[in-house]
C-alpha cells in the first residue's frame, strides 16, 4: 500500500467522514462516554491542525481519491521533567480505516508509515492508546508488535 502522504485541506471532508466512523465504534462500545455520531474536530480545527508540524496527519488515498484511512499523530517530548527521561515519542492519537476498506492492509500500511516516520525523525518509541471496548483494534495493535505500556482503569460511580 503506497501512496500514503500528509493529509491536506482538500482531505477535510473525507477526514470528517472517517472521524464519525471512529466515534461510532467508540459510541457503540461506550455510549456512556462517547456521543454519536460526532467528530473529534471541526473543519476549522482540522485546517489549523493540518498546518501543525508537530501533529502530522497521514492519509491513505484510494484510487478514486477517497481516503481509505488516516493516522493522526503528535510528536511529544518530556523536557526537563523531574521524573521522565528526555525522549522523543511519536504518539498515534487516532488511526482509522474506512469500514469498507478494513481487512485490506490499510491499517498496517498506515501504522508502518507512522513507524518509519518516527524512526526518521529520531523518536525513541511510538505509543498509542486503545479503548478496552475496541477488541478488534487491540488485536490489530498486538499483531503489529505493540505491548502495553500503561493501563488506565476506572470505576463507574
Amino acid at each position: 500500500m503506497n501512496g500514503i502522504r500528509r493529509a491536506n485541506e482538500g482531505d477535510i471532508p473525507e477526514l470528517l467522514r472517517l472521524l464519525v466512523q471512529v466515534d461510532m465504534v467508540h459510541h457503540e462500545g461506550r455510549p456512556d462516554l462517547f456521543k454519536g455520531p460526532a467528530t473529534k474536530y471541526t473543519a476549522e480545527e482540522l485546517r489549523i491542525l493540518l498546518k501543525d508540524e508537530k501533529r502530522p496527519v497521514f492519509a491513505c488515498p484510494g484510487e478514486d481519491g477517497k481516503i481509505l484511512g488516516y493516522a493522526f499523530c503528535a510528536v511529544k517530548r518530556y523536557e526537563n521533567d523531574h521524573v521522565m527521561t528526555d525522549v522523543k515519542t511519536l504518539y498515534i492519537d487516532d488511526l482509522c480505516v474506512d469500514e469498507a476498506a478494513r481487512g485490506q492492509g490499510v491499517g498496517r500500511a498506515l501504522y508502518e508509515y507512522a513507524l518509519d516516520f518516527a524512526r526518521r525523525i529520531g523518536c525513541y518509541n511510538l505509543t498509542l492508546n486503545v479503548w478496552a471496548c475496541n477488541p478488534r483494534a487491540m488485536r490489530f495493535y498486538k499483531k503489529c508488535g505493540l505491548v502495553p505500556q500503561k493501563i488506565g482503569m476506572e470505576k463507574i460511580l
